[in-house]
């Protein structure tokens, strides 16, 4: 690999290779590569895959593959290799039609030889999406890749001290990678996410006749024929590699702060959310439907509203608010899931403002009961004159 490294660090890409060649249309098939085993994750997986292990409320394997889908991939491949059965189980079970996953024989040689596996059913594809299966990325995070017009590698230029010591490093040349491994030195590390041509095949084999089967080196032999555009990650974006029991729980930290909104107003993000955000990761992996805690919401809502009605005001105020926090935790289950739909939005949005009536109608009530005298009735058919 050293020897590679050095050569083609002092020869760079033929970067010219691509100028005028059309724009590459958006990618319609990803390969996610789950083969691997963990052993720094033992304590979690138990022994078993690290592609299951879950994190708010959905295993590595299916938030990859459900991120993909949502972000407009048609199709996608899931290599797998360790405890194959129990995993491609869950895979197929996705998106029947959309999502299957291959087996990698050779996978204990490394995640080049995983990557080999995919070849077949990538036939009548001109480029494709790569990630894998360990990294989970936020919302955004992949649509430099998805839009690019070149082939390219998500590049994080300004990774923390323990990501960078974790990840491939990458060298630039003119904006372009060209050698990836974790012995440089480079400041840039990538984010396992490539956008690659069906030509990674042949660079694969060739980096495997000399011994690398390793993605990196894979990509790296590519990188001379074909030069891999170094696309930044954006701006507030975020992701994580995941392969200790600490960089799960940082990446469910990430997951659960992501689920707050810019439109949130002051109630919404220093009282509502730090609550109900927690609350959703907890509740995340229970066969709980989005719509049933709608339901719910709306539910509690009524019963404040009603206790404000019949005087009891500060337990009407707190049901209120309750239902104001449980409100926020139907759509953020649905977004961890990656599950987020319009019928979805719709019902929450119809209940919201029934909810927002019932509130209303109570106050209106507590009203009415303060500013009429006692034992007075409303006055019904106009004024009432003495005789």
């Amino acid at each position: 690999m050293s020897d590679t490294l050095s050569e083609h660090a002092q020869t760079g890409p033929r970067v010219a290779a691509r100028a005028g060649e059309d724009r590459l249309a958006r990618p319609r098939v990803a390969v996610v590569l789950a083969a691997g085993r963990s052993e720094r994750l033992a304590d979690v997986t138990g022994g078993g895959s690290k592609a299951l292990v879950r994190v708010g409320g959905l295993s590595l394997a299916g938030r990859a593959v459900r991120n993909l889908l949502a972000a407009g991939i048609e199709r996608v491949v899931v290599v797998v290799g360790y405890q194959a059965g129990p995993v491609a189980t869950v895979v197929n079970r996705i998106a029947p039609g959309r999502a299957r996953a291959v087996f990698a024989e050779n996978w204990e040689l490394g995640n080049g030889a995983s990557l080999a596996a995919a070849e077949p059913h990538l036939a009548e594809e001109g480029s494709f999406l790569l990630v894998t299966t360990d990294h989970v990325f936020g919302e955004g995070a992949l649509e430099p890749l998805l839009s690019s017009s070149s082939y390219g590698v998500l590049v994080d230029h300004a990774p923390d001290p323990k990501a960078w010591a974790e990840g491939t490093r990458v060298r630039l040349h003119e904006e372009h990678a060209i050698a990836f491994s974790k012995e440089l030195e480079d400041p840039s590390i990538d984010c396992g996410a490539f956008l690659l041509p069906v030509t990674i095949f042949d660079a694969q084999r060739r980096a495997a006749a000399r011994g690398d089967d390793s993605l990196a080196g894979a990509v790296t032999e590519l990188a001379r024929t074909d030069p891999l555009e170094a696309l930044p990650l954006p701006q507030g974006a975020w992701w994580q590699d995941v392969d200790t029991p600490a960089d799960l729980r940082r990446a469910a930290e990430r997951l659960r702060r992501s689920l707050t909104k810019d439109a949130d107003g002051p109630v919404a993000h220093y009282l509502n959310r730090p609550i109900s955000t927690r609350l959703s990761m907890a509740l995340a992996h229970l066969p709980l439907h989005p719509d049933v805690v709608s339901l719910f919401a709306f539910l509690v809502t009524l019963a404040g509203a009603w206790s404000l009605a019949m005087g009891a005001g500060v337990a009407g105020g707190l049901l209120v608010h309750a239902g104001s926090l449980l409100d926020g935790v139907d759509g953020e289950i649905a977004r961890l899931r990656v599950r987020a739909s319009p019928g979805g939005a719709l019902l929450d949005g119809i209940l919201d403002r029934l909810a927002d009536a019932a509130i209303i109608a109570g106050v209106s009530a507590v009203a009415a009961a303060w500013l009429l005298p006692p034992g007075r009735p409303p006055a019904a058919d106009g004024p009432v004159f003495a005789h």
